[in-house]
């Protein structure tokens, strides 16, 4: 993991163990089959074959590898619909194709496959099935995959090529869009997940200052966060561990783009275990008490809207 993703591994070192370790299984079936559907010999009879492994391991059944029998393990554990992965491996079909996207909503239907599945995949791990908190971290995804490409197209910008360097400015403002509403459902989310994802965002959208700071050439110098920088935004992202953010009543509609994943898993049953060690069920109890405090300051708030409305 450490190879494949050093952004990754940096965040997911403060991840709590329950979901640390099915997050690298998940992460690292990702990264093997990344790897094969992009493969300079990869094929549409690779595609078949990776949709092969997700079905057998959707029947209990996968193959002799690692990575499959782990991920059959996660995929049972936290209801993960298949759809979720299956619209990841529908992404490197795309790859194979060479396909091309000629508007930016095109681009981020591509996005929604190969990254919003991801970030819809980790929310379930952590235990979080709300359309609405699925919806900010299919953003997240969506936005770290706009920095990935912004980060990896700049050889053309590095040759003078402005109509690029445009492109590249724009893939990193539409990025900070998501980063912003994605940061709305780290709240959301178990108050010992939050540092490491709220790490991720801050790491990632770094990257894009990276860029930014190269004057968009990101070849002959690799847009990096220094070791330094990291340690530096993983100390502010620990605040998030108490941070229920201001901006969280305002709860923006789900791009398009991401509304098929939410959707999936909306409609997969999902049956709770309160079960586990004693910190993970005093983690289940913290959570159910900050959603009983929010829906009293919720129901709070309503009530004093319809003596104030009157007087607007």
């Amino acid at each position: 993991m450490r190879d494949g993703s050093k952004s990754f591994f940096a965040a997911s070192r403060v991840l709590p163990s329950r979901v640390r370790d099915p997050a690298t299984a998940l992460y690292a079936f990702c990264r093997i089959t990344d790897d094969i559907a992009d493969a300079a010999d990869a094929t549409e009879q690779s595609i078949i074959t990776l949709q092969e492994r997700l079905d057998a391991i959707y029947l209990g059944q996968p193959i002799d590898e690692a990575a499959d029998r782990a991920l059959a393990q996660v995929v049972r554990a936290f209801d993960i619909p298949k759809e979720l992965p299956l619209a990841l491996i529908e992404g490197y079909a795309w790859d194979t194709q060479y396909r091309t996207y000629e508007t930016f909503d095109e681009l981020l239907d591509y996005c929604s496959r190969v990254a919003g599945t991801v970030g819809a995949m980790m929310c379930l791990i952590m235990g979080k099935r709300e359309p609405e908190t699925v919806a900010r971290a299919c953003e997240l995804g969506l936005a770290m995959q706009l920095t990935n490409i912004a980060r990896d197209v700049g050889e053309d910008a590095m040759n003078g090529n402005e109509a690029i360097s445009r492109v590249v400015a724009r893939l990193l403002k539409e990025a900070d869009k998501l980063y912003t509403q994605a940061e709305i459902g780290i709240s959301d989310l178990p108050w010992d997940c939050r540092p490491a994802i709220q790490a991720a965002r801050l790491i990632y959208a770094e990257i894009g200052r990276e860029v930014e700071r190269l004057d968009l050439d990101s070849v002959s110098v690799r847009a990096v966060v220094s070791k330094q920088r990291k340690l530096v935004l993983l100390t502010h992202a620990t605040s998030a561990i108490i941070a229920k953010f201001s901006i969280r009543r305002f709860n923006p509609q789900a791009h398009s783009s991401v509304q098929f994943l939410i959707e999936a898993v909306n409609k997969t049953p999902h049956i709770r275990h309160y079960g586990g060690t004693i910190h993970e069920r005093l983690t289940w109890v913290v959570d159910l008490l900050e959603r009983v405090e929010e829906r009293k300051r919720d129901a709070e708030m309503t009530i004093a809207d319809r003596f104030i409305q009157p007087l607007r």
